[in-house]
């Protein structure tokens, strides 16, 4: 019984063995990065090695970007989620390939749940009800008005 066991061990071992070996190239990428953190509404500044020519964004609903000049790129996060940024230089040679992860903002925020529903406050100092993807339909909306009206006032001015 002894040396049925040690046969499959040895046989185990030699077939281990062989897949490490194939398997070297893979194990030896590297892990992958942190995505890179963006707010909600934020912006963030990203630096790059060469001159951007192009930027793809995975899904233009979860960030957006902009180049601000040849190696500066703005970042901003328009909704909640993951997604990938890809950054082309003139000859369509990759620069950068990223995954950006559109965050909540954790300072000075309050959260007030109601039942199913609920509703955010910026609290920075005094608190305000502030627009945020999540709260009750109908506080979100009338806060959305609101803002609305209140970006057309002051753009007439």
């Amino acid at each position: 019984m002894r040396r049925k066991i040690s046969t499959a061990l040895r046989a185990s071992g030699a077939l281990i063995a062989v897949l490490l070996a194939q398997a070297g190239p893979a194990a030896a990428v590297e892990a992958e990065k942190p995505p890179i953190a963006v707010i909600l509404d934020r912006a963030k500044v990203m630096h790059i090695s060469r001159p951007a020519d192009t930027i793809i964004i995975g899904n233009p609903g979860i960030a957006d970007a902009t180049i601000q000049d040849a190696q500066t790129l703005i970042i901003t996060g328009k909704s909640f989620g993951t997604t990938n940024l890809i950054v082309l230089d003139a000859q369509g040679q990759p620069i950068a390939d990223e995954v950006l992860s559109v965050q909540a903002s954790e300072d000075s925020v309050v959260t007030v749940f109601r039942r199913s529903g609920r509703v955010t406050f910026s609290c920075t100092p005094d608190c305000a009800p502030a627009l945020a993807v999540g709260d009750t339909k109908e506080i979100f909306e009338d806060l959305n008005a609101q803002i609305g009206a209140q970006n057309a006032r002051s753009a007439s001015n």
